[in-house]
């Protein structure tokens, strides 16, 4: 029998679904008009109706975002993405995380970058339109599909954000029509990313997927239009466009996991952060090869390789990421929803076309048989991309591990340390790559003088030398070779693309972009490799020995006794050149923000040099193993203190402050109580004072409770002398109505006491007290590690001066690309 269900909001949900059908229909429409458009140029209906289908698929897109968001925001809990991903404590800069928290909201946010690539590629492709939103409405079908969330001969395809509650769990509630009634809150929003940077980072990650699409579809439809040539041009700003953002959408991430993550750093090379660094380096090298085949004419296979294969990778690593192949061995992958076969489809489909595009357009493809000059640059720009397409295929092959376990039965472990692996390898490449990036700024293309390449090279050479050699000196990174090799590496690329923007400041502004990008690279890499290399410990613990009972081991990552100290409240205690001084707490459900005070005191004259206050805080969360912290830093121009909490005192506090107030007793807030057998008369003691049993008062009553004439009200009168000799009278009351007995308590609320009369003994001529105290306030404590990390704002610089050479260099390119359309037209 149908249960007529009492409260819910249906209509949101239906015209969400209906709209959720129409952006697949309309995708798929659009794909297959552009595809005849593309093969029928002379047909125009072809073209009107992809754009029709486009459009359709937009405000489908757009619909879809914005009745998903008046869900959440509205907190509809009847819908089960909701229920799962928000709660109604949630701020409104959450509640925008918490849309995207999930797969079919990261879906969407993929879907509707694609649609804003799309208007700008359907106003600015011009007769590249058709074959390039060919391949891009194609991507746009198979991830609408992810949101269908319907059944065909028994196989779920997609998973709606639209599914009620009701429908997606099955638990007895739902017999009830007001089960929405019962349901006070949703489960909110993952405490790891209850961050700022989680509100823009994934967007720009997401915008950096979606963009990845149309180097693919420029390059692709270069090959099935045989505008080999052609492409490059047009392709090469959106494949600088892509480079940037999904470098910034990389980034950001980092910048999460060092303020929000206990990584206890910036780069962990977790298998999700490889499957998205994997793609952004084939797409450089894809870049780079590309400017070599613009200026010589070599490597246009290579070129197109790398532009085709980036898109493929993006959605292999959407593919490790979603379909719960990583599940053990990354700490924040997705679960799968059962959409692995339908990712496996959309990832074959694309390499397939790459595959057979590459091999239909073999012979035709443009070739050279003259060989490259050694002292040219596109020579080195080519060996640069094949060395970074390597530096993906170790690191690729590595984290696919789970992968080929899964595909051939394998049981091959992945590094039990994934850091020291990946450093091992990666760090030899991006040797390479920076001496690569470094040298070839003294090359010009074709073909360049032997004599002046070398001495404008050893003149830069000796003086990185000399740079790096200080470097390595006052950082102290001698002890590993390949740190100093890098560091080397990187300076040499510093002074080879500032020498360059030196020529740019002489009028020769072409080179800048690149120039200002390298300089970036080389100072993010640079700031990495000191901040990883030198961090060193400050919670130093010469005991060794954390008065927490069951805390961490020797060892561990963060709850290494010997790397944390134990801090009571409002006691300091020297931790190197600072003294440190917990001097406080407060709760915001589920989290407790602790106050660190740090000083640092000038030895002679004793006077404070610096003091600061760090908040890190933490939440107790069963669900992720416990005590979960979040880091607290301090930002100086040469170095960070971070600062995160390993146990606590007070989390036990936050626990108490969510007990729900229909589950309290009244009594909490108390010790046991101690039960005593007395006489009229007797002086017994509590902890700051003694009390007196007076008497009996047998005239007592009791308010809204008359009494019977088989009734018997008794009171007790009870004399509280406190230490201070205070006095205080309490008179808690027993009653026997119809045969039973019930006792009234009485506090005294300045002792922190409650007295309960409980029972009168005549057999023993004794009365039964219950005496409750509250416990004397517990001493406060906290467990902290805390670790410096040196010239880390050299990464973050570099980030930003990177970002701002792309810039630079997509202007260029799209100046270059207005001016030869000039030339063409003229």
């Amino acid at each position: 029998m149908d249960v007529n269900y009492v409260g819910e909001t249906l209509l949101p949900g239906k015209l969400g679904q209906f709209f959720v059908i129409l952006s697949f229909g309309a995708a798929l429409l659009s794909f297959i008009s552009y595809f005849f458009a593309t093969r029928e140029p002379e047909t125009t209906s072809w073209k009107k109706l992809a754009r029709v289908g486009f459009w359709l698929n937009a405000l489908s897109v757009v619909s879809i975002g914005s009745l998903l968001f008046y869900i959440i925001y509205n907190h509809l809990f009847e819908y089960h993405y909701a229920w799962a991903h928000s709660s109604r404590s949630l701020p409104t800069h959450f509640i925008i995380s918490s849309f995207w928290e999930g797969q079919e909201g990261s879906f969407w946010l993929w879907m509707f970058w694609q649609v804003l690539l799309g208007v700008i590629l359907l106003f600015k492709a011009k007769s590249w339109e058709s074959p390039v939103m060919t391949f891009v409405m194609l991507s746009q079908t198979f991830l609408a599909s992810m949101l269908i969330g319907v059944e065909v001969f028994g196989s779920r395809i997609g998973s709606s954000p639209f599914i009620l509650l009701r429908d997606a769990l099955q638990a007895p509630i739902f017999k009830d029509p007001n089960y929405l009634s019962m349901i006070a809150d949703g489960s909110g929003l993952n405490a790891t990313l209850q961050n700022y940077w989680m509100v823009i980072h994934p967007p720009t990650l997401f915008l950096g997927f979606a963009s990845m699409v149309v180097p693919f579809a420029y390059a692709a439809a270069g090959l099935w239009t045989k505008r080999y040539k052609e492409w490059i041009t047009p392709g090469m700003p959106w494949a600088l466009f892509a480079v940037m953002i999904l470098g910034a959408g990389i980034i950001m991430g980092s910048f999460w996991a060092y303020e929000a993550l206990n990584f206890g750093g910036f780069w962990a090379w977790d298998p999700v952060e490889n499957v998205s660094i994997i793609p952004w380096l084939t797409l450089i090298a894809a870049v780079h090869v590309m400017l070599a085949y613009k200026n010589s004419g070599h490597g246009f296979f290579t070129a197109t390789f790398l532009a085709l294969i980036s898109f493929v990778l993006v959605i292999y690593a959407s593919y490790l990421t979603r379909s719960g192949v990583l599940g053990e061995t990354s700490v924040h992958s997705f679960t799968s929803l059962g959409m692995s076969g339908q990712l496996i489809v959309f990832n074959v489909t694309f390499l397939l076309i790459l595959i057979g595009i590459l091999v239909w357009r073999r012979k035709d493809m443009p070739s050279t048989q003259q060989e490259e000059d050694i002292y040219s640059r596109e020579f080195w720009l080519f060996i640069g991309g094949l060395v970074l397409t390597v530096a993906c295929i170790q690191m690729i092959a590595t984290t696919s591990i789970p992968v080929f376990n899964a595909l051939f039965g394998t049981k091959v472990a992945p590094p039990l340390d994934p850091i020291p692996h990946y450093n091992k390898w990666q760090g030899a490449f991006a040797v390479v790559v920076m001496l690569l990036t470094a040298f070839t700024q003294f090359l010009k293309y074709k073909k360049t003088a032997p004599n002046k390449f070398w001495a404008a090279t050893l003149a830069s050479f000796i003086i990185a030398l000399v740079i790096s050699a200080a470097i390595v000196y006052f950082t102290k990174v001698y002890s590993n070779v390949m740190y100093m090799l890098l560091t080397f590496t990187c300076v040499f690329c510093l002074l080879a693309n500032a020498r360059v923007l030196g020529d740019a400041f002489k009028g020769k502004w072409r080179l800048a972009g690149s120039a200002v990008a390298h300089i970036g690279f080389a100072l993010l890499l640079l700031g990495a490799l000191i901040a990883a290399a030198t961090n060193e410990v400050m919670s130093i613990n010469e005991s060794k020995y954390i008065a927490v009972q069951n805390f961490g081991k020797e060892g561990d990552k963060f709850s290494d006794p010997g790397e944390n100290l134990f801090l009571n409240e409002g006691e300091p205690v020297q931790m190197g050149e600072y003294r440190v001084t917990y001097i406080g707490d407060s709760i915001a459900p589920p989290n407790v923000y602790y106050k660190i005070k740090y000083e640092r005191i000038d030895e002679e004259s004793g006077k404070v040099k610096e003091s600061f206050v760090l908040r890190p805080y933490a939440q107790n969360n069963p669900d992720m193993g416990g005590l979960i912290g979040t880091p607290g830093t301090k930002h100086h121009l040469t170095h960070d203190i971070y600062t995160l909490i390993t146990a606590a005192a007070s989390d036990s506090q936050a626990k108490a402050a969510n007990v729900p107030e229909e589950e309290k007793t009244g009594y909490e807030d108390y010790d046991e109580p101690a039960t005593y057998q007395v006489s009229i008369g007797d002086t017994l003691r509590y902890r700051n004072g003694f009390y007196v049993i007076e008497g009996v008062n047998k005239e007592a009553t009791l308010n809204n409770i008359p009494k019977g004439p088989e009734d018997l009200i008794v009171g007790l009168k009870i004399k509280v002398v406190a230490a201070d000799q205070k006095t205080y009278d309490v008179e808690p009351i027993f009653l026997i109505k119809d045969g039973n007995s019930y006792d009234f308590n009485k506090d005294v609320a300045e002792q922190g006491l409650r007295f309960r009369f409980t029972n009168i003994l005549p057999k023993e001529d004794k009365l039964e007290i219950m005496l409750y105290q509250k416990p004397l306030p517990e001493k406060k404590w906290i467990v902290f590690k805390a670790i410096k990390f040196p010239y880390i704002n050299f990464f973050w610089a570099g980030t930003i001066i990177m970002t701002i050479g792309f810039i630079m260099a997509i202007y260029r390119r799209l100046k270059d690309a207005r001016i030869s359309k000039q030339k063409a037209v003229s």
